[in-house]
């Protein structure tokens, strides 16, 4: 697999707008001190604050933001880059297991809502009902460094089937981080033409910054619109 050198900005992450929210539980309370108390409570159950707390077995406490900036806890985006790899699916994603998670993103905004897109449409398969609309916050960062690139590579892990794809790829993503590769370049499965990469260490997530939100609409089947939010 080549070797691609990355000095890229701005590369596109889209979380659900309401993980971009001020804290729910702030509404339930009268005074700073009565949510700090909640706060607490919540904290006991929050798989970020417990990674943060006491790490996990695939991911060590030292690796995560807050430890490695510790000279400026109020730093944008440490608590967004922090849930990323302490929040998994059990079965994992393309290129993470389910005991650790990954930053997934991409060169073009397009890129990532036809990737959240999709499995926003498997779920509403489930149901049966394509009648939906998801708001999402873009997050920015920038990254630098030498990267495997699987552009222009047929591979396993590219397969569409998540049951396929996710096998051959976490398996793949596995040997690359035990060979000390810190993120991996390829090619979207799910737009065509689209350039995405997933950063196994947070470490090497830089300058993270909110960007514009979005509506995905489903309007009675599969093919959803990208509006403006």
């Amino acid at each position: 697999m080549k070797i691609t050198a990355l000095n890229d900005r701005a590369l596109v992450r889209l979380i659900p707008e309401t993980r971009h929210k001020p804290p729910v539980l702030r509404g339930l309370v009268d005074t700073d001190a009565e949510a700090a108390i909640l706060a607490e409570i919540e904290g006991e159950t929050s798989a970020r604050l417990i990674a943060e707390r006491e790490g996990t077995p695939a991911l060590d406490r030292r690796e995560l933001a807050f430890a490695r900036r510790a000279s400026d806890l109020r730093l944008y985006g440490q608590s967004h880059i922090n849930a990323a790899f302490a929040y998994t699916r059990p079965t994992g994603n393309r290129f993470n297991a389910g005991d650790r998670g990954a930053w997934y993103c991409a060169w073009h905004m397009l890129t990532s809502a036809a990737e959240v897109g999709y499995h926003r449409t498997r779920e509403l398969g489930y149901i049966g009902r394509f009648e939906d609309e998801a708001r999402y916050v873009e997050l920015l960062a920038d990254f630098i460094g030498d990267f495997p690139d699987m552009q222009g590579e047929t591979h396993p892990a590219l397969d569409p089937d998540p049951v396929r794809g996710y096998l051959a790829g976490q398996a793949l993503a596995a040997d690359l981080r035990r060979a000390g590769h810190r993120g991996l370049i390829y090619p979207s499965v799910r737009h065509p033409g689209g350039r995405c990469f997933v950063a196994f260490d947070p470490g090497i997530i830089q300058n993270v910054r909110p960007g514009a939100s979005w509506a995905l609409v489903w309007s009675g089947s599969p093919d959803f619109a990208v509006e403006g939010a």
